[in-house]
């Protein structure tokens, strides 16, 4: 029997399959990153499911198209679990060998809603996936799950330092129901380890006037100072929201090419 195990071995060979995906990452930048969210990780858990499938299957090889509408079939005649794995699973493992890295987040995308994924399913495939199949599940979130059960994934997520994965973590699901204490040490992650706070979603709305963020904010950018460290741009952007009327602190000179400092927030 196939094993999860075996179509993650098969998986890793994901940089390899660009060409069977016929396109390249710009082909879909007009469906599925509008410009609000263009680049960043936010466009999947935006747009609806029903669109990116229709967007992404018109983009894909002959090869790659025909294993996609194969996988979604056998995610929506098989939801949940079945046996020791679900069969949805293990094309979730093989999305980025058959349709390529730059569609795999989609197809995955897809496949966990074909399945009707569930917060148990999708919290076994979370911890049980690679780098690449959490995010998916991340980013899946807003369509599969309307309330806070999720929020373990995205707590988990928070805490790693691979950027891909934190940006997805920062989306709309967090955005909706990550408490204000999570939420302001989510975007202070953000500052930390260099993603741009343009993928946080609805930053807007939650920064706006925020005075204990404008305290954490002001804490961190004057131990950067201190340090003779350069005070990250999007750190002023973000001081702005939270106080229209605040003046942000001028950025220290950079000294040297050093980049983030190893210390958390």
């Amino acid at each position: 029997m196939d094993t999860r195990a075996d179509a993650q071995r098969r998986a890793g060979s994901d940089t390899r399959a660009g060409a069977e995906s016929g396109t390249g990452p710009d082909d879909l930048a007009d469906v599925l990153h509008p410009p609000e969210t263009r680049g960043t990780p936010q466009s999947l858990a935006l747009t609806p499911p029903a669109d990116v499938r229709a967007h992404i299957t018109a983009h894909l090889g002959s090869a790659a198209r025909a294993w996609l509408h194969r996988a979604l079939d056998e995610a929506a005649a098989n939801p949940g679990s079945h046996g020791p794995i679900s069969v949805w699973e293990l094309r979730i493992a093989e999305a980025g060998r058959r349709c390529g890295p730059d569609h795999a987040d989609a197809a995955r995308v897809l496949i966990l809603h074909a399945a009707r994924a569930d917060v148990d399913a999708l919290t076994r495939v979370y911890f049980q996936g690679t780098t690449a199949e959490r995010r998916a599940v991340v980013q899946a979130l807003p369509h599969l799950v309307p309330g806070h059960e999720a929020l373990p994934l995205v707590e988990d997520a928070l805490r790693t330092n691979d950027t891909r994965l934190l940006a997805a973590a920062v989306g709309p699901y967090a955005a909706r129901h990550l408490d204000p204490h999570q939420w302001r040490h989510a975007v202070l992650k953000c500052l930390f380890t260099g993603v741009s706070v343009d993928v946080v979603a609805d930053l807007d709305r939650r920064a706006h006037r925020d005075a204990e963020l404008a305290r954490m904010l002001g804490d961190y950018a004057a131990e950067r100072s201190a340090a003779g460290r350069p005070v990250p741009e999007d750190l002023h952007r973000v001081l702005t929201l939270t106080d229209p009327t605040a003046t942000p602190p001028a950025p220290a000179a950079p000294r040297g090419t050093r980049g983030t400092d190893g210390k958390e927030s």
